[in-house]
């Protein structure tokens, strides 16, 4: 492929899996910058990169991201770090005459009390979840932004809202991770100190849409070859499970024997989140990775990872 595409957060776990896609169908003109590199909350330096490398498409996968614990702890640091990318990102992008952009969203920019499965359109329809507003905020925001660049400048800005996503290259911080790298950890240790029982936050009942990355990343390379994509477009796996449920196959997948608790005094966090895919579905886009399959290889990177003490926490 002749375009530079620039892929931003390309070591984690949505960018890399994005990067290995696109390595496996043949791109090779790939611009990747480390947060070391490239600081993006940083506007001058955004500018001179753009200007220096005038790429032709950009994926915006960098982001700030955590789990409820994460959220509800440091919110001045979710809102003001994606704020900060997005909006030197999208503008020096606009300046520099990028012809197509792709925004990574979140599905936890639609309200708490959305329609099920939540369509595009429910967007700012009521309040949003409190555990995740500021993050939410920024993605909202983010995706605005090129919505209007697009509707003012006539350039191909859209967006993209992944549900929750899993797989290899997560964080596994024992506080701040989303719940099934928290999941995995929490069983695994439970196993190997031989512990009797894994508590779990929240009532169990909260029901969440899992999709493997590497499906997100089949996804994101379909969503780059349409002529006229919508301004933003959900991708999500079709169906959704209860914590319970996954908290008991992650427990089957580990081998872990021990009882599971939940601790009611925590948050649940939203009470069901399942996007409406419909309209990308309808595009000729499909996962292909089940849950229980991804959740598996997931589990075995976890243990390569951390045998080689590569694993993010």
């Amino acid at each position: 492929m002749s375009d530079k595409i620039y892929v931003s957060g390309h070591r984690g776990m949505v960018g890399s899996a994005i990067v290995r896609q696109m390595r496996d169908r043949g791109f090779n003109n790939l611009i990747l910058r480390t947060r070391d590199e490239l600081n993006l909350c940083d506007n001058s330096a955004v500018d001179e990169f753009f200007r220096n490398e005038n790429p032709d498409t950009v994926i915006v996968a960098a982001a700030k991201v955590g789990g409820i614990h994460a959220n509800i702890t440091y919110p001045a640091d979710f809102i003001y770090e994606n704020l900060a990318i997005a909006l030197n990102t999208i503008h020096a992008a606009y300046k520099s005459g990028v012809s197509r952009l792709l925004f990574l969203g979140s599905s936890c920019i639609y309200p708490r009390s959305a329609p099920q499965p939540m369509p595009e359109e429910c967007l700012l329809s009521s309040a949003l979840e409190s555990t995740n507003e500021a993050y939410a905020i920024a993605k909202i925001a983010s995706l605005k932004l090129c919505q209007y660049y697009r509707k003012q400048y006539g350039v191909l800005f859209y967006s993209a809202m992944p549900t929750n996503l899993y797989g290899p290259g997560d964080n596994y911080h024992p506080e701040n991770s989303h719940v099934l790298p928290a999941l995995i950890r929490r069983f695994h240790e439970a196993k190997e100190e031989g512990q009797p029982s894994v508590t779990i936050w929240g009532t169990g009942q909260a029901r969440r849409e899992f999709l493997h990355v590497d499906d997100l990343a089949t996804g994101v390379l379909h969503l780059l070859q349409l002529d006229d994509p919508p301004d933003w477009i959900n991708i999500g796996f079709g169906g959704d499970v209860t914590i319970i449920e996954v908290a008991e196959l992650i427990k089957k997948i580990v081998d872990y024997n021990g009882e599971i608790n939940f601790d009611p005094s925590k948050p649940d966090g939203t009470p069901r989140k399942l996007l409406d895919s419909k309209q990308i579905f309808a595009t000729g886009w499909q996962p292909q990775i089940s849950l229980e399959e991804g959740l598996a290889k997931t589990y075995q990177i976890f243990i390569e990872e951390q045998m080689a003490g590569t694993l993010r926490v």
